[in-house]
């Protein structure tokens, strides 16, 4: 579907649309991760929603979505954490980016570039001073294009 981005529509996700921000988290995991029992989604919808609510209203997430003639067709969000400071500064806002998702029809014509933007945008409004993620391969490309790189310390991680 080739889509011309000068219809394409970009507003910010509200408290009142918390099962919109479901939806699409449930529809990118299952993208990613495949399907999982009708009880565990179930389970997780209920668990998103009550998140999604919280944070929200704590101002510590905020999400866009692109939309063409009333239809969603990309969605981005992004989580802030709050990071004790150093000599440098006294604390941090870092920001990680979660869900990038544009539905499989309306993929390759530019929108999830435009979504990556806004939350750059909203990122540096806020005060926000450094961005992470993680990426699909197909994804890599867009992120990188806009700055992205390794991590400047290692990472290393534990999953328990």
């Amino acid at each position: 579907m080739q889509i011309d981005l000068s219809h394409i529509k970009i507003r910010e996700i509200g408290p009142d649309e918390v099962e919109l921000l479901t939806s699409y988290r449930l529809a990118y995991l299952t993208e990613l991760q495949g399907e999982q029992t009708e009880e565990y989604q179930q389970k997780l919808r209920d668990d998103l929603n009550a998140y999604f609510k919280q944070a929200l209203a704590e101002d510590r997430f905020f999400a866009y979505l692109a939309e063409l003639k009333g239809e969603i067709l990309s969605f981005g969000a992004m989580v802030i954490k709050k990071i004790p400071g150093d000599f440098n500064q006294s604390s941090y806002l870092e920001g990680d980016i979660l869900n990038m998702f544009t539905i499989p029809v309306a993929r390759r014509n530019g929108i999830s570039a435009i979504i990556l933007q806004q939350l750059i945008n909203e990122a540096r409004n806020r005060g926000i001073s450094k961005i992470s993620l993680h990426t699909s391969k197909d994804g890599e490309k867009l992120y990188r294009k806009y700055g992205f790189s390794e991590p400047v310390y290692p990472v290393l991680e534990l999953c328990l």
